[in-house]
């Protein structure tokens, strides 16, 4: 058998970073003259801490004194190492003679460690587990993948935090470098760098792209220069970069569509003030079924997420985005940093590829606008959404088929400027959610309403919608699922508010099932 470990556990859970360890890791770039992410760093760190614990312990085990082993006879004053517990060292104090028929003759030894503790120990015992015992190989002891999977994002948080705080390396798209190092990257590079980028149309480029153009001095390392160039153009608010995690594009941010630099009229929500804990467990179960980016809900994880489909509400319809909401997010690309990611939109039926934006500070994805209005699509029309099959990529198809005509609650504005709801026949072109469906003949006219909606006090608004949208249904009541589908073609709302709403506002009466009604 082998001893314990020499470095357990808790050491790399306790683990804390110190300035020696970041001058270390300095020092391992400035000899190799490559950025690193947090995670290569803190493999470096994990080895050379590991070396130095173990020449630690080595020169300890070299100190002086025997290794103990059961076999062996000892006397009072021996000085003995133990292998079994992290090569400490203690002096015997005391010898006896042992008494267990079953073990034959042997000694009982009291043993006085360093650290004060006494503790009993055997000798003169023929028969032992640790009388087998040899020092384990380097690789024996030393399983740097077991550290990583269970103490890996813990430490690269600690030193993530540690390097933040250090002037002297700086961080971009996910890789850290010492600053003296850098390239001198002046103003004329930065303006040759926007020049290419205003040639390329707003398309997004690589940095080795735009190296080719902004001529850094010869010789200078490859990546150094690559590193050096990014770091300038973060660092100048003309540039954006707007890469997937573990790439690198660049793009101006003037040239992003106004959707992704400001989030979309449709979009903007007034946050309202309510009791969460009103909501009933049923209620909390469809907040996360209606897939709201607003939605304060834990993020589900996305190893086990392969596709999901929405129901489209009228904001996103209307502004030609999608939420970015805790079943989603995991299906559409991350950054290090940016707040805005540029990938591509696939379409599942005609395979066309469309640009597409994550929004990642506010939820959302966009790009669909001219996609929904070539598809026919509607509130409520249901929406699939996968991973590509590539990197960068992301799958979406609407259900579509050929047009029929049927029976729908449709939104109508009157003479007066008010929101009627009626059933007519609309032609419809994909499959849908029918508690979330409303036929929309004229977005303009609805846009019309927006304005003066925003103003009326939420729940009068909730009121009237519950009037107007239950006089469709011989019962006289309406879904909380279908009145947010409603309450959201003229006015930007979140679930938890409304069914807030639903449970607390006494001329509202819950008939069942998620089902309400007015009482007038």
């Amino acid at each position: 058998m082998t001893g314990e470990p020499t470095i357990s556990s808790d050491y790399w859970k306790n683990l804390q970073i110190t300035p020696q360890d970041v001058e270390f890791l300095s020092n391992h770039l400035f000899e190799t003259e490559t950025p690193l992410t947090t995670r290569e760093l803190i493999t470096v760190l994990i080895r050379e801490r590991n070396r130095l614990e173990r020449l630690a312990l080595q020169q300890r085990r070299q100190a002086g004194g025997k290794v103990y082993a059961p076999r062996e006879c000892y006397q009072t004053g021996d000085t003995l190492i133990f292998p079994a517990l992290e090569w400490k060292r203690g002096t015997v104090t005391d010898v006896r003679a042992g008494n267990n028929p079953d073990l034959g003759e042997f000694d009982v030894l009291l043993v006085t460690l360093e650290d004060g503790a006494e503790r009993l120990f055997a000798s003169r015992l023929a028969v032992h587990a640790l009388n087998d015992i040899t020092t384990a190989t380097e690789n024996d002891e030393f399983d740097l993948d077991a550290i990583l999977r269970v103490h890996g994002n813990s430490l690269d948080k600690k030193l993530r935090e540690t390097l933040y705080k250090d002037e002297n390396i700086v961080r971009i798209a996910g890789r850290w470098f010492p600053r003296a190092l850098l390239v001198d990257v002046n103003v004329g590079h930065l303006n040759l760098a926007e020049a290419v980028l205003d040639m390329s149309g707003g398309e997004p480029l690589p940095t080795s792209a735009l190296l080719k153009d902004v001529a850094l001095p010869d010789g200078v390392n490859p990546k150094l220069a690559e590193f050096s160039l990014n770091l300038a153009l973060q660092e100048d608010g003309r540039f954006d970069e707007v890469g997937p995690a573990g790439q690198v594009l660049w793009c101006l941010y003037r040239l992003e569509p106004e959707e992704v630099r400001e989030v979309p009229f449709y979009l903007r929500y007034s946050p309202l003030e309510f009791d969460r804990s009103a909501l009933t467990d049923a209620m909390l179960a469809l907040e996360k079924q209606l897939d709201d980016e607003l939605s304060d809900i834990e993020p589900v994880d996305g190893s086990q997420v392969n596709e999901v489909t929405i129901s489209l509400i009228y904001p996103h319809l209307r502004a030609g985005t999608l939420p970015l909401s805790s079943r989603v997010h995991s299906l559409f690309p991350t950054a290090y940093e940016s707040p805005r990611v540029r990938f591509t939109l696939v379409d599942g039926r005609t395979k066309q590829k469309m640009p597409g934006w994550v929004v990642l500070e506010h939820k959302y994805v966009f790009g669909l606008r001219d996609w929904y209005k070539a598809n026919d699509l509607m509130p409520g029309s249901l929406v699939s959404i996968r991973r590509g099959d590539q990197p960068g990529e992301v799958v979406i198809e609407a259900k579509t088929h050929r047009s029929t005509k049927d029976w729908l609650r449709t939104v109508i504005v009157g003479a007066d400027g008010g929101l009627v709801f009626a059933m007519l026949k609309q032609p419809i072109a994909a499959e849908f959610n029918d508690r979330m469906a409303f036929a929309i003949p004229s977005f303009a006219a609805v846009d019309q309403i927006w304005k003066r909606e925003a103003r009326r006090p939420f729940d009068q608004l909730v009121a009237n919608m519950i009037r107007e949208v239950s006089k469709l249904t011989p019962q006289g009541h309406v879904h909380a699922q279908e009145l947010y589908s409603a309450v959201n073609i003229v006015r930007r709302v979140p679930p938890a508010p409304l069914f807030a709403l639903l449970a607390t506002m006494p001329e509202i009466s819950h008939v069942g099932d998620l089902h309400f009604r007015i009482n007038e």
